[in-house]
């Protein structure tokens, strides 16, 4: 693949993951991701769609979304990024918490071989150290099924695939509750005035809110 700038790769990647659930990512809503002016977004995007091949598909008014060669060199930046967590947190020691900016740092510079040699020293993990799943490397996104916390009600046991956050004191809050990917839990009750939830992990109970169980995905076990 033709090797992409750093500003160019931080856009795709930006609306990949804007328009995941299959919308169109607006200009305000690039200039709010990427802390941007909205006009210098407007102008980047046009750039894009200049391409050759064009890297999105921009409708005025309405939105932008990523072409097919867009899509693959997004891709390519995510599993750069999430293969770099996975490396920080297993072999150099950093938590969960502190691996996002450093990767965000790295993933634009790491070749190819890189990758693959992380990869394979790794064991070729499916997903990154928040759950996240990591590209394939002929860059294919592999099927998310898991659910909502914040849809599960009493008597639900699920196990923690993810974390959809990458804000560190939220991080570190979550570990604190052992509320990680991996761990099993149960709800116990649920809230229909706040839509609360309480979940048991072992013996400790917890009650949590939306702006937790909105962000935590799990694959339900009974």
């Amino acid at each position: 693949m033709i090797k992409q700038s750093t500003s160019t790769q931080d856009y795709l990647k930006r609306i990949y993951e804007l328009t995941e659930c299959g919308k169109l990512a607006s200009t305000n809503d690039l200039a709010r991701e990427l802390n941007i002016k909205p006009a210098s977004v407007t102008g980047m995007i046009q750039k894009l769609a200049a391409e050759k091949p064009a890297l999105v598909e921009y409708q005025k008014h309405q939105g932008v979304t990523l072409t097919a060669a867009g899509k693959r060199a997004a891709l390519e930046v995510i599993r750069h990024h999430r293969l770099l967590e996975t490396w920080l947190v297993q072999t150099l020691g950093y938590s969960w918490d502190e691996v996002h900016e450093e990767a965000e740092r790295l993933e634009h510079f790491i070749s190819e071989d890189f990758e693959r040699r992380i990869a394979a020293a790794l064991g070729n993990p499916l997903r990154d150290p928040h759950g996240e799943l990591i590209p394939t490397e002929d860059l294919k996104m592999p099927v998310d099924e898991s659910t909502s916390l914040s849809s599960l009600r009493p008597n639900h046991i699920a196990t923690i695939l993810r974390v959809a956050s990458q804000d560190p004191k939220l991080l570190r809050h979550l570990d604190s509750l052992g509320l990680t990917p991996g761990t099993q839990l149960e709800v116990i009750d649920y809230s229909t005035f706040d839509n609360n939830l309480t979940i048991k992990i072992g013996k400790r109970s917890n009650v949590l809110g939306l702006n937790i169980t909105t962000k935590i995905f799990v694959e339900i076990n009974k």
